[in-house]
């Protein structure tokens, strides 16, 4: 039931990809149980990851000290993506609340945002925080479409954005305003560009199954948006850098590895859709994945980007 399991393993597309593995380290499944799982986060200082149930309304903890999992929160409010700010607080999107909050080190809970010019947010989905403190965010809808993630509602804004929101001030303000379903989002290591995943493809048979690269400038706009791979399998949902550029990104048959141009060079295979991924460990170099029903960990000979 756990640890290596059929359906798991490599496939190495260009010879770069054989230098971010380990010859002996394989996919081992940690646990399962899940309906949907999403938006794993790494806690160093306790030495555990948290990563979303979304449809079972509540999050998991698993304890890298002895294995263990247990319920780390529920209800969760649906919670789908989450972060660590500079503080080591946990930042999650809530597809039920239609909002984003910060979980504080008492374990009481900020409302980061949760409306835009007076009107509901739809269903935050993912989430990273800049150095600078700031906290950028996609707002899809795919928690007010069905009953099943969240509440089924009309969308009051509209449309589908990404958003940027100072914590400090409350100011929240749109980035990118041009996606179909905005999804997964990452800074590069270097926090020069942020790549923002468009999932429109879900809802429209000839919509996107992209991901885009845009500038990010000192007052924090955005501009380009260039597409820079489109997805072989699937959507990419949820994905995040390694030291090297290289970006790990979710898809239907696991997890996807693309150089810092854009190009697939690898998959790590797993036997379930992924929906997410982060990079944890003491030295970064174990990537937790969120496959559907299971969570399911590998060491890499790379690093995740801080």
């Amino acid at each position: 039931m756990f640890g290596v399991i059929e359906g798991t393993g490599f496939e190495e597309l260009m010879p770069e990809f054989g230098g971010c593995l380990i010859g002996h380290a394989r996919v081992e499944r940690l646990w399962t149980g899940a309906r949907w799982s999403e938006g794993p986060v790494w806690f160093a200082a306790g030495r555990y990851l948290v990563w979303s149930d979304i449809p079972n309304n509540r999050m998991m903890r698993w304890d890298e000290t002895d294995g263990s999992v247990s319920v780390f929160r529920q209800p969760s409010n649906n919670s789908n993506g989450n972060t660590i700010d500079g503080q080591g607080r946990m930042v999650t999107c809530e597809h039920l609340a239609r909002r984003v909050t910060r979980t504080e080190h008492d374990g009481s809970i900020t409302v980061i945002a949760d409306s835009f010019e007076g009107k509901r947010l739809n269903s935050p989905n993912d989430v990273v925080v800049r150095s600078d403190g700031t906290i950028w965010f996609t707002d899809p809808s795919y928690g007010i479409l069905m009953d099943y993630e969240g509440d089924r509602a009309e969308s009051e804004i509209g449309a589908c954005h990404v958003y940027c929101v100072n914590p400090e001030t409350g100011d929240i303000r749109i980035v990118a305003d041009d996606y179909v379903k905005p999804n997964g989002l990452a800074f590069s290591p270097d926090e020069t560009s942020l790549y923002i995943a468009d999932t429109g493809i879900t809802h429209d048979a000839d919509g996107p199954k992209h991901i885009r690269r845009h500038a990010v400038a000192a007052d924090n706009t955005l501009s380009g948006g260039e597409i820079i791979a489109d997805c072989t399998a699937g959507v990419f949902d949820g994905f995040r850098f390694d030291r090297d550029g290289r970006i790990w990104t979710s898809a239907a048959d696991g997890v996807h590895c693309l150089n810092a141009g854009g190009d697939l060079i690898g998959k790590v295979l797993i036997p379930e859709m992924v929906a997410n991924v982060c990079f944890g460990g003491p030295k970064l170099n174990r990537l937790f994945i969120c496959g559907t029903t299971s969570l399911y960990s590998i060491y890499l000979n790379v690093n995740g980007a801080r």
